[in-house]
């Protein structure tokens, strides 16, 4: 991967990049901006309350702009790219934190890490879609051991995951801090979540997974977990595979880290979710008995991190030529 310009040219000339965040009041969009305002190499600029669905003064902005990140829900996405496609050589880069578009096949998937070649293909594109909270974990952990033959691609996957409430919203938020919400609940019972597609898409699964996400009383933090029953697996794998298999994978890479074998939550045979809390960190867990033929592969990270804000700034570096920050 390679680094480049820490002040590319942008659609103004200007040696600072200019972004505007659509949608910019929601849990994502306050994120980002809380994480443009302390890196202070990008500027950031906005439209009038009043003029939030003008689609007129919208496009006028755009097109002052090198990239605009949408952090709206996917009908309003899909209004405001169907704008920015009218917009021909004045059109900017566009980063989607919806669902819209996140299996759509003209559009790169916003996971750096998710392959060797990606980082480029998200820096060359000019429509990126911000990975799923969720997808990112479940991905992370899936796409090495079934792309290394360790997971069969039809193997019936569960995907479990727990989060902080933020990941559900304004009104997820309101019913937990005033106390309305219970402490911890299942959803997506109706076998429809929407993060699924992406999540069987991106791990090169072809059955769909089983997933069951689930809700806790405290604010942010995440754990996606899969269980496996490794006599079951074609070659069957001991953990030492499993866990070697993703520490090649994610070698060297800045934000994704592999935990040995052997780490603390193995040996007091817990972990809680909050340690990754306000970083773009993913750590990525195999915890596994030889003698019972076991084993969980767990992802643990900020919601809205990787799983979100942070993800975006990343894939936002990427897109203008900027340097990690």
């Amino acid at each position: 991967m390679t680094l480049t310009d820490t002040n590319p040219k942008t659609k103004s000339g200007a040696t600072k990049a200019t972004v505007f965040v659509d949608g910019a009041s929601g849990t994502t969009g306050l994120g980002i901006q809380e994480r443009l305002l302390s890196i202070g190499d990008v500027a950031v600029k906005h439209i009038a309350e009043d003029k939030r669905k003008d689609a007129g003064a919208k496009r006028a902005l755009m097109e002052e702009v090198d990239l605009v990140i949408l952090c709206l829900p996917d009908e309003a996405a899909k209004e405001t790219v169907a704008l920015i496609d009218t917009m021909g050589n004045a059109a900017p880069k566009v980063l989607d934190a919806s669902t819209a578009y996140r299996v759509a096949p003209d559009w790169a998937y916003g996971f750096p890490e998710l392959a060797p070649d990606q980082a480029d293909k998200i820096r060359n594109a000019k429509k990126v879609s911000n990975p799923g909270c969720y997808p990112t974990g479940a991905i992370a952990l899936l796409r090495p051991i079934v792309d290394a033959g360790l997971l069969p691609a039809d193997y019936p996957v569960t995907v479990n995951a727990v989060s902080g409430y933020s990941g559900g919203g304004k009104s997820m938020i309101a019913s937990f801090e005033d106390g309305s919400a219970p402490a911890f609940e299942l959803y997506g019972l109706g076998f429809e979540h929407k993060h699924v597609p992406e999540m069987q898409l991106y791990s090169h699964l072809t059955r769909r997974p089983i997933f069951i996400p689930s809700v806790g009383n405290y604010r942010q933090g995440m754990l996606v977990s899969v269980p496996l029953q490794l006599d079951a697996l074609p070659g069957k794998p001991d953990g030492a595979d499993l866990q070697a298999v993703l520490a090649k994978w994610y070698a060297g890479s800045k934000y994704v880290s592999v935990m040995p074998l052997q780490n603390e939550a193995a040996k007091g045979g817990r972990l809680e979710p909050e340690a990754l809390n306000e970083t773009n960190q993913l750590e990525l867990y195999v915890f596994a008995s030889d003698k019972h033929h076991q084993a969980v592969l767990v992802a643990r990270l900020d919601n809205l991190g990787k799983g979100a804000s942070g993800a975006a700034v990343q894939n936002m570096r990427l897109m203008l030529g900027l340097a990690d920050s």
